[in-house]
């Protein structure tokens, strides 16, 4: 196993997982020390309703793990959101992203290899996936195509959520204004250069995921990374303006040059199709509203944290060549001639 020079991250999101963190971070802290010179691992508590809490407490003290970072949040948020938050307060050269339920941390290694060797951004894909229901395979299968066609990239296959990133990588998410949104699609849209690889391993178990949610925040994500769909509604409320506007011509033509028009016909088809026509015309202009203002949005937050604590060691900063001077030896005053200077 090769050992790089470099300063790595790793970010655990867990959720009521107290049974097996310790384990966790034991594997991990023994795997990563024995292949990078400086770690950190970052783990993001995604509002545990165990004693994940206390247990992180405890291992970051004294007697637990070095180079230990944790973040509570106050409540639950998906899976992006919740790497975020680990991911832009990472130190290291490299950072790691890794759900502990679904990836295999085993490939660190490997992943570390190729970052090293030039790919700004190492994707790694398991081939094997739980069972869900049929309902949220069709709705899976349903968004990854969506947002395919609007974005031209496939996110399971493309863009999955275990990675790693350098430190170029984040800094360019950072400088977008919703970062937490567009984490997942742009180190795979950025011009970085990539790598990909893949495993096939039987997942743990792990709660089933909730429809609902899952359609609120694949609404977010096509949303917030393309203009596609307000832009689809905008073309189809100007083709329905320019349909009706025609038809308007029609109506006025017919009544110009036939006699045998039913009575009646000429004044309500005006009036309907004018009526359409305003109201595609109000749609346009909302819509092209929708999508300014969109541009410009500042929601709040999307997530809080409400408790964050550190190991009481960290082996990077004993490292440090920092030498403690007295402050009271260095004012004090030294005597010349028998007078103070």
């Amino acid at each position: 196993m090769a050992f790089f020079p470099g300063f790595l991250s790793v970010v655990f999101v867990v959720r009521n997982q107290a049974d097996t963190l310790e384990a966790l971070l034991s594997n991990a802290t023994e795997l990563i020390a024995s292949i990078v010179s400086d770690y950190e691992l970052i783990v993001v508590d995604n509002a545990s309703s165990d004693d994940s809490i206390s247990l992180l407490k405890r291992l970051t003290d004294e007697s637990g793990f070095a180079n230990l970072q944790i973040y509570a949040l106050t409540k639950e948020v998906d899976l992006d959101t919740a790497s975020w938050v680990g991911l832009e307060s990472a130190l290291g050269d490299f950072v790691a992203v890794i759900d502990p339920l679904a990836d295999d941390i085993g490939y660190l290694p490997t992943m570390l290899e190729k970052a090293v060797s030039g790919a700004d951004v190492v994707f790694v894909c398991n081939t094997e996936r739980l069972m869900q229901s049929v309902l949220y395979r069709f709705a899976y299968r349903l968004f990854h195509s969506a947002y395919s066609w609007f974005n031209n990239i496939h996110l399971a296959k493309e863009a999955p959520q275990y990675r790693m990133l350098s430190k170029k990588v984040i800094n360019f998410i950072l400088q977008h204004p919703k970062p937490a949104m567009s984490y997942r699609h742009l180190p795979a849209t950025g011009g970085f250069a990539r790598a990909y690889l893949s495993y096939s391993a039987t997942p743990k178990p792990q709660p089933r995921k909730r429809l609902g949610d899952s359609v609120d925040r694949g609404v977010r994500m096509l949303v917030s990374s393309t203009r596609a769909p307000m832009r689809l509604v905008t073309a189809l409320s100007l083709f329905g303006a320019v349909v009706n506007l025609l038809y308007c011509g029609y109506v006025v033509a017919i009544a110009v040059l036939k006699a045998d028009v039913a009575p009646g016909w000429v004044s309500l088809s005006l009036q309907e199709s004018g009526m359409f026509f305003l109201t595609s015309l109000v749609l346009l202009v909302l819509g092209e509203y929708i999508l300014n203002m969109a541009s410009f949005s500042n929601e709040g937050p999307l997530y809080h944290i409400g408790q964050e604590f550190t190991s009481a060691r960290m082996t990077r900063l004993e490292k440090l060549n920092i030498e403690e001077i007295n402050p009271i030896s260095v004012m004090k005053p030294t005597l010349v001639g028998g007078k103070s200077s």
